[in-house]
């Protein structure tokens, strides 16, 4: 008795086990193969080797800009580039001079 006891004390884990091995067994009989799953997708992990590629290219041949137009180490450049952003798509005065230039066509 005081083995079914224990047995019963354990029996969630002893579900979860059964589960998840059954899982186990039905992902790698019924899951494609690796070289399927490669053939499949390479033109995307080519596609993105070769952006990365001129990405670092483009870095590493690109000279830094000079001017002051540049981010200073604190952040304040960011800060203002942030605040200019949001006034844009906050205000909406931009819509209106756009909505302007359609309807005034004379």
């Amino acid at each position: 008795m005081e083995f079914r006891e224990k047995l019963l004390k354990f029996k969630f884990h002893i579900v979860f086990a059964f589960v998840f091995s059954l899982l186990t067994v039905a992902l790698v009989t019924y899951s494609p193969g690796f070289l399927t799953v490669v053939t499949y997708f390479w033109p995307l992990v080519l596609s993105t080797a070769l952006f990365l590629a001129a990405v670092f290219f483009f870095a590493r041949t690109s000279d830094l800009p000079t001017s002051s137009s540049t981010i200073s180490g604190d952040g304040s450049g960011l800060i203002v580039a942030a605040e200019g952003i949001l006034d844009y798509v906050v205000g909406g005065q931009h819509e209106e001079t756009l909505f302007d230039c359609f309807t005034k066509l004379d």
